[in-house]
């Protein structure tokens, strides 16, 4: 029964560390999606960046080409030939001065109508025929056009860190009219090759950086997250246990007071007239005495009525166990009339008791007659433990706040499975007993706010350890 409303319990909670895992995934993948779609449009604006870059080399590359080659000379020469070697030299010059320390990898210079190389870096594809392909096709339409060239495997374009990747740009050289005003006249065709690889490079390492950090920060969450629902589920189930356990307590408790009336009601009545036959079997030995000695029938009655009526009495001081009247007294004087009164039994059945005290015991305040019964409730069991003898050990000490005691018998202890049902009432090994002896000892120690527990020792036999507080006031204010 308890299973299953323990599972009830803990269900609701199981159901929000579900949504809480799997919103923390749904974060991390959005996050991992988020970071490869910001990658590709820093790619998307670094590419942008590189064609403007381009754009603007070539505008100012047109410019000198027109002012420093074209014009001087066209007026020295009469027209321009790059395979005159003064020409080209000049050429080189003017181009190699004007992309001095930008990133240009490669630089082409195509003859606008016949698609040949007439001018490089690379001298050794000056001549080439239909090197241009479509870039050279749409420049020679006016139009400024770009392509990515990428090498590398697979994986390394599909993850965007090819090994090689540049930027080829195509775009019309064309004829300036005087304060820089370009026409429609080509002079040629230039093709600039730029190398982007450590742009993107640098671009992948940031991307690699973030999903790493993303991914230790998530992975931190989920560290802390199971921790806290580890956590939370023990405290929950914790809860839902001793919620269970009272509630069983307190349906226990009602059963045993609608008992303990009913014991109580019916103890009552049967102590009334329990009297009147033990007074009349007293009477009838008195009258059977004179007649016939030897007849033992009223000493039997008056003996079993004695046993009933103690009987009765534990029935009614377990099930109405009155308020201790608080005095000031100490543990040790009780437990030593204890001792006193049982001197005789003790020696009959062989055992011995040890008393040890520490010193400067403080006084409590308790019930003396209600001390005085229960630890004679305790030390009487602690002797029928030990059928053959033994030793009982009690040792008192404590604070300015609790006083408490150890009773150690040498018994054969308790059975593990009967532990739990020690306190039960009515619950008893022995073949005489009510089964409320050790209900009514807890009745009294808890009623003077203290505590009494069994637990078997390790190397032999069973402890009782009773607390009591010095203070009943503090107590009962804290």
């Amino acid at each position: 029964m308890s299973a299953p409303s323990i599972e009830e319990r803990i269900k609701p909670f199981r159901l929000v560390k579900y949504f809480t895992f799997t919103g923390l995934m749904v974060i991390f993948l959005v996050t991992v999606i988020l970071s490869v779609l910001n990658t590709h449009w820093v790619r998307a604006i670094q590419r942008k960046n590189s064609e403007d870059y381009a754009q603007v080399l070539i505008e100012n590359l047109n410019h000198q080409i027109f002012i420093q080659v074209v014009v001087p000379v066209g007026l020295y020469y009469g027209e321009i030939k790059l395979s005159n070697r003064d020409v080209f030299e000049r050429m080189d010059n003017v181009v190699r001065g004007t992309l001095h320390s930008f990133k240009v990898e490669a630089l082409n210079i195509y003859n606008p109508k016949k698609n040949i190389i007439t001018y490089s870096f690379d001298r050794d594809v000056i001549g080439r025929k239909n090197f241009g392909g479509t870039g050279f096709e749409q420049a020679q339409a006016g139009k400024t056009n770009s392509k990515l060239i990428q090498r590398g495997n697979f994986f390394q374009i599909m993850f965007g860190f090819p090994k090689e990747i540049r930027l080829v740009t195509f775009a019309p050289l064309l004829w300036e009219q005087p304060l820089g005003r370009k026409t429609d006249d080509l002079v040629g065709i230039i093709e600039i090759v730029q190398d982007l690889s450590e742009d993107y490079k640098s671009i992948f390492q940031v991307q690699i950086l973030f999903v790493l950090i993303c991914t230790i920060l998530m992975g931190s969450l989920f560290v802390v997250l199971v921790f806290v629902v580890k956590r939370g589920e023990g405290i929950i189930e914790k809860r839902a246990l001793e919620r269970l356990r009272l509630k069983e307590r307190l349906s226990r408790a009602e059963r045993l007071s609608a008992l303990g009336e009913m014991a109580a009601g019916i103890s009552h009545e049967i102590r009334n007239p329990l009297g009147i036959i033990r007074s009349s079997a007293e009477l009838l030995k008195k009258k059977v005495t004179a007649i016939d000695p030897a007849n033992s029938i009223p000493d039997i009655i008056i003996e079993e009525s004695t046993r009933l009526n103690g009987i009765i009495t534990d029935f009614i001081n377990f099930a109405r166990p009155r308020s201790p009247n608080l005095r000031p007294c100490r543990i040790e004087d009780v437990l030593e009339k204890n001792i006193t009164y049982l001197q005789s039994q003790i020696q009959e059945s062989g055992c011995n008791i040890q008393k040890r005290c520490a010193h400067s015991l403080p006084e409590i305040m308790a019930d003396t007659d209600m001390l005085y019964q229960s630890f004679l409730n305790i030390l009487i069991n602690a002797m029928q433990s030990m059928p053959s003898g033994g030793s009982i050990a009690i040792d008192i000490f404590g604070d300015d706040k609790t006083v408490t005691v150890h009773f150690d018998d040498e018994g054969e202890g308790i059975p593990e499975e009967l532990v739990e049902k020690i306190w039960d009432p009515f619950f008893t090994t022995k073949k005489k007993g009510t089964g409320l002896g050790l209900g009514i000892v807890k009745n009294i120690i808890e009623s003077h706010g203290g505590s009494i527990l069994i637990a078997n020792r390790p190397e032999k036999g069973t402890r009782v350890t009773v607390e009591l507080p010095v203070n009943q006031n503090k107590m009962r204010d804290n």
